[in-house]
């Protein structure tokens, strides 16, 4: 049985596509369609249901923080980033890896005045709970069951967020958190946008929804989220991440901090750095208008293959194909490439992964 977020009901109201994802029962697209849905989310404010995704609480039994506490040390012990460095009210990306450096999920780890929580990828959130409470030790990890989140994508993100909910954001600095009324907002964001993530009571959750709804916020589904934040060269676990994969080689480096102290697959990793990569994650476009797919083989002039296509799409913004791959490294390569579209070679550019940069 597919599971479903408190604003079921609501995406059904608004005629959305249900779709299978990671165990979910979410919405693809709404009737404006995905590319409507994006470029409202690049112009102005998208709204997405981030119910699924896993809430996960960290604190100690006798509900203290401190530098030496034991539920900043289960996740320095597991996470490539530094927690220690967060503040109050603050949160960082960060990456769990096995013994061989391999991805177990990218997430987002929060500071609060008594507790951390840790934001999972919706599919990974069962695998990361247990991987957690296997070295928990004393330390209380649990999900946070009677929350959900929300999140507000755009340039007018906070603007929006700010008219609809009645709260003052105008402090809130990328990457910290503002408790307020009972709602938790976070300054973060997936789609190369500025953006604002909630998390708020579930029995609450579809009241919110319904105010941002009637603010005339474009409702977006899982397929804009794709095409936003591949535009935004960002990693999807299943695509760019998985446990054969290290942050390293899809250019996440700067979020493992090798001089924390030891962190599960610090070694693996930093035998990678010294050997080289086995891999690296690239940016490919291409003429024309047909979408490179995940799967896709990639091959240079002389027919080499060179690597594979993780994440392909037809980007709104831009108005012409682009991909994620993963190419073997060797010398640099030269243009052009080719992938291999149902039989057919076709020619592409190596680019900059992020394809799309927001005007601050």
């Amino acid at each position: 049985m597919l599971k479903r977020t408190p604003l079921f009901e609501k995406h059904v109201q608004l005629g959305a596509k249900m779709v299978p994802f990671g165990g979910w029962e979410m919405p693809v697209s709404y009737p404006a369609g995905i590319i409507a849905e994006h470029l409202a989310v690049r112009s102005s404010a998208g709204l997405f249901d981030i119910g699924h995704m896993g809430l996960i609480q960290i604190r100690n039994t006798k509900y203290e923080i401190r530098n030496n506490d034991g539920a900043l040390e289960l996740i320095q012990r597991l996470a490539t980033n530094n927690a220690s460095k967060l503040e109050i009210n603050q949160c960082q990306y960060s990456v769990l890896c096995n013994e061989n450096g391999g991805v177990i999920d990218d997430i987002l780890v929060y500071r609060f005045a008594d507790h951390y929580m840790i934001i999972a990828n919706a599919s990974n959130a069962d695998r990361v709970l247990s991987h957690l409470k296997a070295s928990a030790g004393g330390i209380d990890v649990s999900r946070w069951q009677d929350r959900c989140a929300l999140s507000i994508q755009g340039p007018q993100a906070v603007g929006t967020v700010e008219k609809v909910l009645s709260v003052s954001l105008s402090t809130l600095k990328r990457n910290h958190v503002l408790v307020s009324n009972g709602m938790i907002f976070s300054r973060t964001g997936y789609t190369g946008e500025d953006g604002i993530e909630l998390v708020v009571e579930k029995a609450a959750a579809p009241k919110i929804w319904d105010l941002f709804i009637n603010a005339n916020v474009q409702p977006c589904g899982l397929g804009a989220r794709d095409t936003l934040r591949l535009e935004a060269g960002l990693p999807l676990y299943g695509h760019e991440y998985d446990e054969e994969t290290t942050p390293l080689e899809a250019g996440y480096g700067w979020a493992v901090k090798f001089d924390k102290g030891e962190f599960l697959g610090k070694q693996a990793l930093e035998k990678e750095k010294a050997e080289g990569l086995r891999k690296r994650l690239v940016g490919v476009e291409l003429d024309g208008r047909e979408i490179p797919r995940q799967g896709y083989e990639i091959f240079d002039v002389q027919g080499a293959k060179l690597g594979v296509v993780t994440s392909g799409t037809f980007s709104p913004s831009l108005k012409k194909p682009i991909a994620l791959a993963y190419l073997t490294p060797h010398p640099p390569y030269t243009s052009p490439i080719f992938i291999s579209i149902r039989g057919e070679k076709r020619p592409g550019k190596i680019v900059d992964k992020a394809f799309y940069k927001r005007v601050k």
